[in-house]
């Protein structure tokens, strides 16, 4: 008889399965987090964004609020920052995907899947972490500016308990 065939016919056992649903549940959690780190980077970039069309909007010169165009480059920099933490991001989640795919169909085969998974669980964490290290990068270039930012040019006083200034 055709192996394949014959893996086809012996089903796993409701324990085996029971097995690789609990092997899933880290993974599982690992895209739960990814969705939601997901969300958050997207709105970050969705701010990004929004700041950078208004400031395109202003005049190039002579106007008062013409010198915030300056931070154009800036805020392009960190749009590709974050735009390549999402990417890092989602590929994490579709290789923790694919780890429980691998996962249930190496079950179903009968065949052993810890390396196979160990594997793919490290490259997803990996690719998270990335993801984590370019928003700190991000985070960074954005504290950085508002350091910079004239807060006198607009009438704020940095010492104030404004909390746009938070």
């Amino acid at each position: 008889m055709n192996p394949v065939l014959s893996d086809l016919l012996n089903a796993p056992s409701p324990d085996q399965v029971s097995q690789v649903i609990s092997h899933s549940i880290a993974p599982s959690f690992l895209l739960g987090a990814v969705a939601g780190f997901v969300s958050l980077l997207s709105s970050r970039l969705n701010g990004i964004l929004d700041r950078i069309r208004d400031l395109n909007t202003l005049p190039e010169n002579e106007h008062a609020m013409s010198h915030l165009r300056a931070d154009l480059p800036r805020l392009r920099r960190r749009a590709r920052l974050v735009n390549r933490a999402i990417f890092y991001a989602v590929i994490s989640g579709v290789v923790a995907t694919l780890l429980v795919i691998f996962s249930f169909i190496s079950a179903f085969f009968g065949r052993q899947h810890v390396l196979g998974a160990g594997f793919l669980f490290l490259v997803a964490l990996s690719l998270l972490a990335a993801a984590l290290i370019i928003l700190a990068v991000e985070v960074r270039i954005a504290l950085n500016e508002f350091d910079e930012f004239d807060h006198h040019a607009v009438g704020l006083d940095p010492g104030s308990s404004d909390p746009r200034l938070r």
